[in-house]
């Protein structure tokens, strides 16, 4: 997409709060149920269990007072995208649909029968393969990487697929130690093993060993991607009660939609039905009982209700065929480059566009991406895979909509190709680009594994990522942050796919580092003259150092100069003192 609400700063009031990740969770000590909220650009999710008001989750935070989910900078705001208790919207009837994919769809009259009910009944022999996932999550500790965070539970949703599969949310399962599966009306709580997930699409792939959970059980049919007015109910297990609930709406938008948890752009449904906290991974089903989606975000805002965001049946399916074609996921490619809109006729000129040839212009390109090398700032995309490009940056999507072009791209898999016309001195080029998978300077994930770290007369150096700043700054760091990691957050990219950014998280003190105390996350930029690439060749030049002085130049010229020896006979004790079992973390071992 062009402009999204991903790519700029969010605005310091409260206007709109659309929240990922909203699940009910549990902390091991009382078993309180509060929200996890990580919000990015104001997407809510709807994981496990139903997110109180804004009262109870302060009462949930004195009773808790440190939870795992909500340490991560400052308390959140209680005015902010609280959920509000609304009646379900009436499901619009399949019988009512003025327009199937553009065109009249004549239906027998409606039977003496509520239109919620002719959905429902329908969906009913399918809701037995709805199950409830209960989750142990143990978070690291980003600040102090060398710990990690007390552990909580959380509840979600999720559904059984064909090859004794569950699928779920891939939020729902984040940092998880141990996963159960509880099916509808049994009281046996089933071990489940995490065989994929999918960061970008947030989705993931369960199994459970015992064969006594898939008995009596049939797996959900998947259906085509509905078209707008068709009824949708969800289903899952939301806050307010332990049994099934069943919500009914219509389809109000299809779009490309900002991912929370993912940080991406991807296809989306909007649904007017209620999505609550622990409705996430939870089937939509239409009004023949097959799955259409998979619930996972909600918008919570002053001025709208009823706003439901569902990942539709091609993103599913891609995820499920890309874990088996490679026996994992391997992620949704990009195209990696910037553009711009050329809906200007001076600008279309100005490009030596013809009247009739439409496209968008490219701004920038991913140094590591494969097509690098073959495309170039100012050229103008005509088409991709020989699918015209408007000046808009859409391409036509069914009968009488378009969408954004990147949702071609998303159709692929990582490591196809594709076919890229594009204009280039007022003559067209084709190309076949490789695709491959976004490489950010600064992560949205770290993919479940621990933080890194590195230290040395207690100077603490980590690699910057997206769960470092929340953790550093909460969840509104994309204004609490350091402007200049900021600017690099949303606007570098990673000259190779090993690049990191560095920084001096903070200083144990000692009477070493007398003087430096007040040095927090500042951009570690050369060590000893040489520039730093990434933490791991820092902690290597820093090892393998004969010289008298280790000299480290930060940004705003700030340099650190430390005696060699002294610094590292200092670490051993500053280790000690602080409890510190290792001076670097393990994958910097290897």
């Amino acid at each position: 997409m062009g402009e999204t609400r991903k790519r700029g700063r969010k605005p310091k009031a409260p206007a709109s709060t659309t929240e990922t990740m909203d699940f009910q969770y549990t902390s091991a000590s009382n078993a309180t149920q509060t929200d996890y909220v990580a919000t990015q650009n104001d997407v809510f999710s709807a994981a496990n269990d139903s997110v109180p008001t804004a009262a109870a989750a302060a009462k949930n935070d004195a009773n808790n007072p440190a939870p795992a989910r909500r340490g991560r900078g400052r308390p959140r705001k209680s005015e902010v995208g609280h959920m509000e208790d609304t009646e379900p919207h009436a499901a619009a009837s399949p019988e009512r649909r003025p327009y199937q994919n553009g065109a009249v769809v004549l239906e027998p009259p409606p039977q003496p029968v509520a239109k919620w009910e002719s959905v429902a009944a329908r969906v009913m022999p399918a809701m037995d393969a709805v199950v409830k996932v209960f989750c142990v999550h143990t978070e690291p500790n980003y600040s102090l990487p060398w710990q990690r965070k007390r552990q909580y539970s959380s509840s979600s949703s999720g559904f059984i697929i064909g090859r004794k599969r569950v699928l779920t949310n891939a939020h729902s399962v984040e940092h998880y130690t141990q996963v159960k599966l509880k099916k509808r009306g049994s009281d046996t709580k089933y071990l489940a093993t995490v065989l994929a997930i999918g960061t970008e699409c947030d989705i993931a792939m369960l199994t459970v060993s015992d064969d006594e959970f898939w008995e009596g059980v049939s797996p959900v049919e998947f259906g085509d991607l509905p078209a707008l007015q068709d009824a949708v109910t969800v289903v899952g297990y939301p806050i307010g009660g332990d049994t099934i609930s069943v919500t009914s709406g219509v389809v109000s938008r299809i779009e490309i939609l900002s991912y929370v948890h993912g940080s991406t752009e991807l296809l989306g449904l909007q649904i007017d039905a209620a999505i609550n906290s622990g409705n996430s991974g939870g089937p939509a089903f239409n009004d023949k009982g097959n799955c259409v989606g998979i619930a996972f975000q909600s918008l919570k805002h002053e001025d709208a209700e009823n706003i439901g965001y569902v990942i539709p049946t091609p993103v599913i399916m891609h995820f499920i065929q890309d874990y088996e074609k490679n026996g994992a996921y391997t992620g949704f490619p990009i195209l990696g480059v910037e553009w711009q809109k050329m809906e200007n006729p001076d600008l279309r000129l100005a490009m030596g566009m013809k009247s009739d040839q439409k496209g968008v212009r490219i701004r920038r390109i991913e140094p590591t991406a494969p097509e690098s090398h073959l495309l170039k700032p100012s050229d103008v995309i005509l088409s991709f895979d020989g699918v015209k490009v408007a000046n808009d940056g859409t391409v036509p999507f069914r009968h009488g909509e378009r969408i954004g072009f990147s949702y071609l791209v998303s159709q692929k898999y990582t490591g196809d190709t594709a076919l890229v016309k594009v204009l280039r001195d007022s003559k067209i080029l084709e190309f076949d680009i490789k695709l491959a998978t976004h490489k950010r300077l600064i992560p949205a994930h770290t993919s479940g594994t621990p933080p890194s770290y590195y230290i040395i007369a207690g100077f603490v150096f980590t690699a910057v990522t997206v769960p470092y700043l929340r953790s550093e700054y909460g969840k509104d760091y994309e204004f609490d942050a350091p402007v200049k990691l900021l600017d690099k957050h949303l606007h570098a990219m990673a000259e190779s796919t090993d690049e990191q950014l560095v920084v001096i998280s903070q200083v144990l003190v000692a009477d070493i580092n007398i003087g430096y105390e007040d040095i927090v996350n500042t951009q570690v930029l050369a060590f000893n003259g040489k520039p730093v690439k990434n933490l791991k060749s820092l902690a290597n030049m820093v090892d393998n150092c004969n010289d008298e002085y280790l000299r480290f130049d930060l940004e705003y010229q700030q340099i650190v100069v430390l005696h060699a020896k002294a610094a590292k006979a200092a670490t051993l004790d500053i280790l000690t003192t602080h409890r510190i079992s290792s001076a670097m973390s393990d994958d910097l071992k290897t």
